[in-house]
């Protein structure tokens, strides 16, 4: 056996490190290497780890760095503990967004820093797959600046699924290392035939790659969104594959079919914080609406059993639009809009150490205060404080309050007014500004950077959204806002514990 695995190693090898395009996947008495693929970082992760190696088998986890140490996914023991094991680790954004919907900045930041966090935690990173296989040309660029190696789609191999008519398999060397051919995800309707035939289609057709991608491992469906495999059912395929080698099909991590060396982290581009005086506040008149419906730059938040509603109205204190939250069936929690939480293209950069005038207008027939979030060095967020209440009001009323001291480590600040009981709240003009001196009026540009390009950062290529060669696939792209993010607050949260902003099942 393990001279049959060394013989197909060195057949492999001068296919690996040829130059320019691949050769089809077609080709005549090509082996067939398959890519076990584990996306999210959820923590049953490890079981599937633990199966892959009692078959012999080693695979890829693909986790997005702000969701380790979170409930319901892996820790850093965890990853430590499977990349001892003999898998990789690799990368899949910092907080799983729509990397193709963004501004280059804002996905430069997601795919870079991911790394920068995934490389600090001391993992050798070299692989990535895009959250819903969402990819441009633009994003592709971006992942090869960050210093990966290839970046993985997903739904341009056929299967049962979808694709009629596409490749069988991915070539070997990819002709697109950055974005790499994959079948659709593995979800709760697969069968072993189904994840067999994957194989055999690929073996029957001149051999290639085959990278196959899994969610949640558990007994049951243990996930709503269906992206669950049984650990029986994959231990009978790990065991199936493991036996493959006779049939000159082996499993191989993407670091290992890619190869390459690890390459220095780039960090995306710093959000500096407004200058003392300039109000740092998104769109802070909120007369820019965006598609969904919202203010650009803001959201819905909130938590509990309660039912509001937001709405862009014309009963503005300043110009022409303010927002409206109507709040009905309040039983615990609250709502809010904020500043999005994100890692800089809207939430306002905060200086750790330094004070913040918050200020808002508001009118209301219930109280209200502010609730204040803070950034982490990762880029995930957490609860930070509450200001007192400020008392119901018929009439436009400015509500202001100024923070404690900006906790080390912070790198940005998110805040809004909210309703913790029934009522309706208008909001309009927000100010925060750095208490060092008193506000000025500012501007306010999205993104709130100085523009400046990451590092070897080239010209943006043109942007095209990768769709697949059947269909212009709607699961290639995130959740459609408007919709209420999980926001928590103090009856959930102490201070300076973070959260999953849109915590739930997010697949790819």
């Amino acid at each position: 056996m393990l001279g049959l695995v060394s013989a197909l190693a060195l057949l492999l090898a001068p296919t690996l490190i040829s130059v320019g395009a691949g050769a089809p996947a077609g080709a005549a008495g090509a082996p067939t290497v398959v890519s076990l693929t584990f996306d999210d970082g959820n923590a049953n992760a490890t079981v599937a780890a633990q199966t892959l190696q009692a078959n012999g088998l080693r695979g890829t986890f693909f986790v997005p760095s702000g969701y380790i140490d979170q409930p319901g996914y892996m820790t850093q023991a965890d990853l430590h503990g499977i990349e001892a094991g003999g898998h990789e680790i690799g990368g899949h954004s910092v907080t799983h967004p729509d990397l193709a919907s963004m501004s280059r900045d804002e996905a430069t930041r997601q795919i870079c820093n991911d790394r920068v966090n995934l490389t600090g935690w001391g993992f050798d990173v070299t692989s990535f797959a895009y959250p819903f296989a969402s990819a441009s040309a633009e994003t592709e660029a971006i992942a090869r600046q960050c210093g990966y190696n290839s970046a993985r789609g997903l739904g341009d191999i056929e299967t049962r699924f979808g694709c009629q008519g596409c490749d069988r398999a991915e070539a070997i060397p990819p002709q697109n290392p950055f974005y790499t051919q994959a079948p659709d995800q593995v979800d709760s309707t697969w069968t072993l035939a189904d994840l067999q035939n994957v194989v055999t289609n690929a073996e029957n057709n001149g051999g290639g790659w085959i990278q196959l991608t899994f969610h949640h491992v558990c007994a049951g469906n243990c996930d709503p969104g269906g992206l669950s495999v049984s650990p029986e059912l994959l231990d009978q395929f790990a065991g199936w594959l493991a036996a493959r080698s006779t049939a000159n099909t082996t499993v191989k991590t993407v670091r290992e079919v890619i190869g390459g060396a690890v390459a220095p982290t780039a960090p995306g581009p710093v959000v500096p914080a407004a200058a003392p005086g300039v109000n740092g506040a998104p769109n802070p008149g909120l007369e820019t609406v965006g598609a969904n419906g919202l203010p650009t730059c803001w959201m819905a938040g909130g938590y509990g059993v309660n039912s509001p509603t937001f709405a862009t109205v014309p009963e503005a204190h300043g110009g022409s639009i303010a927002e409206r939250l109507s709040m009905t069936g309040y039983v615990d929690g609250d709502a809010k809009l904020l500043p999005v939480l994100d890692l800089g293209e809207c939430s306002p950069g905060a200086v750790p150490g330094h004070t913040y005038a918050l200020s808002a207008w508001y009118k209301s027939t219930a109280p209200t205060q502010f609730a204040v979030y803070y950034r982490t060095a990762v880029g995930t967020w957490a609860y930070w404080t509450s200001s007192p209440w400020f008392e119901t009001a018929a009439d436009y009323t400015e509500a202001t309050w100024t923070t404690p001291a900006v906790p080390a480590g912070a790198t940005g600040i998110s805040f809004g007014l909210n309703l913790f009981g029934d009522g309706q709240l208008h909001t309009d003009d927000y100010s925060l500004t750095d208490t060092a001196v008193q506000p000025s009026t500012g501007s306010w540009t999205l993104g709130g950077g100085s523009g400046a390009a990451a590092p070897g950062d080239v010209a943006a290529p043109e942007r095209g959204i990768r769709t697949s060669p059947d269909t212009d696939r709607i699961d290639r792209r995130g959740p459609i806002d408007p919709r209420l993010h999980y926001v928590p607050g103090p009856d959930e949260l102490k201070p300076g514990q973070t959260f999953l902003p849109d915590a739930g099942p997010l697949g790819d």
